[in-house]
């Protein structure tokens, strides 16, 4: 698994599953089969993603491509450095100006919206749930256009510059820098993912989890634009997707999603596109 440390036309190319406890005892079968094979996700600037290159990115300081070798290597972080990075219970920063699920509204500033920080929180009652933040830069298909348009932990920066993976942001746990004036014009939508490092090994779920948020910033007025805070989580579903942020018809929007599905981050890699063997 990738370790520790997104009814009309603009919603078509979402897609979510909500995975019954019997298809999930099937679906975690498979998983946990894939978890015992290397899985390689080739990135644009060579070599390939593997579960061990992932893995080893804990470290946050890598700065080549990620690889099979990486992802297996972050996975098997030990089992002191996870203790160690146990979560705490935070306290939520206020959340301004709420939605509810599925809703979608414009984000608008006073003046232009150049640069967004989407700040994400959560608190668990297992300190075995070690969750993590990634981005997906899709296309107009729903897919990411090259493996290298997947953000994260070990995987900090788009190819255009225009995304940046940051942690321990004061009163958030991660955030996602969005610059839009950077943005390369085929990524119409990026969706905001939470997983649960090691969650089918553990068996850890999302039933664990509260407080979970997504807000949106703007950051050069540091202004919070739209905030969604889920209230349903399931014991049947590892990783949530919890929001995205959208072009539609020259505007950008924010869809408070709050949908989860029973993958792990190396089966959202493969929902979205990202090239997993």
């Amino acid at each position: 698994m990738i370790p520790n440390r997104g009814p009309t036309v603009d919603t078509s190319s979402h897609v979510c599953y909500i995975v019954s406890n019997t298809v999930l005892h099937d679906e975690l079968g498979q998983l946990k089969i894939g978890v015992k094979n290397m899985v390689s996700i080739p990135m644009i600037s060579g070599g390939a993603v593997d579960r061990q290159s992932v893995l080893s990115i804990n470290q946050k300081k890598i700065q080549k491509p990620l690889s099979a070798q990486t992802i297996a290597s972050v996975n098997q972080r030990g089992s002191a450095q996870t203790a160690a990075a146990a979560p705490v219970s935070k306290p939520m920063p206020p959340l301004l100006h709420t939605v509810q699920k599925g809703q979608k509204i414009p984000l608008k500033t006073q003046g232009a919206l150049n640069r967004l920080k989407v700040c994400l929180g959560w608190n668990t009652g297992n300190a075995a749930c070690d969750i993590d933040v990634s981005a997906f830069l899709l296309n107009g298909l729903g897919k990411v256009t090259d493996d290298a348009w997947f953000v994260f932990y070990g995987q900090t920066k788009s190819p255009d510059g225009s995304t940046i993976f940051m942690t321990d942001q004061g009163a958030d746990r991660e955030c996602v820098a969005i610059d839009l004036t950077k943005l390369d014009a085929g990524v119409s939508r990026i969706v905001f993912v939470l997983t649960i490092h090691e969650a089918l090994e553990k068996n850890l779920h999302f039933g664990m989890v509260r407080d979970a948020y997504v807000r949106i910033m703007d950051a050069d007025s540091q202004k919070e634009l739209v905030s969604f805070k889920m209230e349903e989580y399931y014991s049947n579903v590892i990783s949530m997707m919890i929001g995205e942020i959208y072009r539609h018809n020259g505007q950008w929007k924010f869809n408070a999603i709050g949908n989860g599905v029973a993958k792990d981050l190396a089966g959202l890699c493969a929902l979205y596109g990202v090239e997993v063997t």
